[in-house]
């Protein structure tokens, strides 16, 4: 027996690990406008080496045994009549709708097009221009510029690689030295040029760059990680906006709805929860939303559950790989700074198979 429709929009790790936890429970649809699962911790890899093209794409058709997954665009969330509209008209009825649609990522960490023939081309074209370039430039020293600039180093052992970022140090985010220091010596000795305090700008003529001090960087190719933009100008259209706030996410209570909804939830990168937008983070919003809307939709039966508040996570375990076989691990001490482990705790956690066989295992199959 079921207690009610549970439409989840967007078919990333959070809303992906949602629509299995209420599987059963409600009869869930997930809507996603790609027709696989994409693991994005594995694209910035798939994006530098063809043996990578096709590991992040995982089919939906094993992660719901009773609910559906139907691959559309949402455009519309009818809150008067309590349905999601797709681009193609169909309209889905809800007892709760999900927005778990996520973040923008830039290249060539994105799901372009579709379908799977569309997105590897994208990383097909990306590999054939890394495999070409004489220098390629990346901007931004957080964990991803990093990860990127190590995968180009060592895919491109003959290139020159520069890394700049617009802050003094790497990994500034994690809130301790060390992890930036760590990973700039190991770029360094790897032969990447590191520029500090250089918040770069396209330049005037194609193929060059501008620092703030007006100097100038020519690369034939250029990466720029230097954030996500949250995917929510669909609900600003459809007359939404008074949900966001002023960067575009979604603005969430304590329990994870849409504030003044009590029957709109949001999770994961898309809403405004100050925290880093991080995996573990989705899946443990994720977690939460489940247990709370599994108490509103039995609010009136014997099994009646009182909803749980989301404790945003300041310091989580963050994890920056070298490549395949180095990087490192940032744990957080509480009371203290936060502990860098090197290669071999980074290698087993996430190098050297970018969590790829446990993505494989939640969306029901087998790890290889």
């Amino acid at each position: 027996m079921y207690d009610g429709d549970v439409v989840v929009i967007g078919g990333g790790y959070a809303g992906v690990r949602l629509a299995k936890r209420l599987d059963g429970l409600a009869r869930v649809t997930l809507v996603d406008r790609k027709e696989v699962f994409f693991h994005r911790v594995a694209s910035l890899r798939a994006g530098i080496r063809p043996e990578w093209t096709h590991t992040p794409f995982i089919p939906y058709d094993r992660l719901l045994g009773n609910g559906r997954v139907v691959a559309g665009k949402c455009v519309r969330i009818d809150t008067a009549e309590r349905q999601v509209v797709l681009a193609t008209g169909e309209r889905l009825p809800y007892d709760v709708v999900v927005i778990a649609t996520g973040a923008d990522y830039p290249e060539p960490a994105r799901f372009s097009g579709t379908t799977i023939e569309e997105a590897a081309k994208s990383f097909a074209e990306h590999q054939r221009n890394v495999a070409t370039a004489e220098h390629v430039l990346v901007v931004g020293g957080g964990p991803g510029g990093v990860e990127l600039s190590a995968e180009i180093r060592l895919a491109r052992p003959d290139a020159r690689v520069t890394l700049a970022h617009s802050g003094p140090a790497l990994l500034d985010s994690t809130g301790s030295t060390r992890p930036g220091r760590k990973a700039l010596a190991w770029l360094e000795s790897h032969g990447v040029e590191v520029r500090l305090d250089a918040f770069m700008s396209p330049g005037n003529d194609f193929g060059t760059y501008r620092d703030a001090r007006g100097d100038i960087i020519e690369a034939d190719l250029s990466f720029w990680a230097t954030g996500t933009t949250p995917n929510t100008l669909w609900l600003r259209l459809a007359g939404h906006g008074d949900w966001l706030n002023r960067d575009g996410h979604v603005k969430v209570d304590r329990t994870l709805r849409v504030e003044g909804k009590l029957d709109v939830f949001a999770v994961g990168d898309v809403n405004d929860v100050s925290e880093l937008k991080i995996t573990p983070a989705a899946l443990a919003q994720a977690d939460i939303a489940a247990h709370n809307i599994r108490a509103y939709l039995q609010s009136s039966g014997k099994h009646r559950k009182e909803p749980r508040f989301y404790r945003p996570i300041q310091r989580t375990p963050l994890i920056v790989p070298f490549g395949p076989a180095d990087g490192l691990t940032v744990l957080p001490v509480p009371g203290g700074e936060s502990a860098v482990l090197g290669s071999r705790t980074t290698t087993l956690a996430k190098a050297k198979t970018l969590m790829t066989p446990y993505m494989r295992r939640q969306l029901g199959y087998t790890a290889a």
